[in-house]
């Protein structure tokens, strides 16, 4: 397995279990990122931080453009998965677009559901084609 394809899996296991836990994500960082047994490497450590950055805009746009599921419907692997593909898409420049695709879709077929990797790969396909033409971070409502 990729070193980039484990730092994945890593991370949707710190959001998950974060999520799980009712634990802030920054938190669940903090404790696994010091833990001997399961080391995270930077990547891993750079997607949860980014999720948590960004996760209002990310979670904004997944109910956007999931149609006819809200984000407390969908599986919590499913979420987390789609959370750190929406980051990838919109905020890391270095990895292109069908490479996003492909590991969540694999990480999908691998964690979650049998309907899973349809599902994350028609919404990250959505928000693929749509990127040109989305805000990534809009103003705050001070800046206004």
């Amino acid at each position: 397995m990729a070193a980039r394809t484990k730092a994945r899996r890593r991370a949707v296991e710190v959001l998950f279990e974060s999520e799980l836990r009712g634990l802030p994500a920054g938190r669940t960082l903090e404790v696994r990122r010091d833990d001997p047994q399961r080391p995270m490497n930077a990547y891993a450590v750079s997607l949860v931080e980014g999720v948590v950055a960004h996760q209002a805009r990310i979670d904004e746009l997944i109910s956007t453009y999931a149609v006819g599921w809200s984000l407390d419907r969908m599986p919590a692997v499913d979420r987390n998965l789609l959370r750190i593909g929406v980051f990838e898409l919109l905020w890391v420049d270095d990895v292109p677009d069908g490479v996003v695709l492909s590991e969540a879709v694999g990480l999908a077929r691998e964690l979650s559901t049998d309907e899973s990797p349809g599902f994350v790969n028609g919404l990250l396909a959505r928000l693929a084609e749509e990127k040109p033409h989305l805000v990534v971070d809009p103003p705050s409502r001070e800046a206004r």
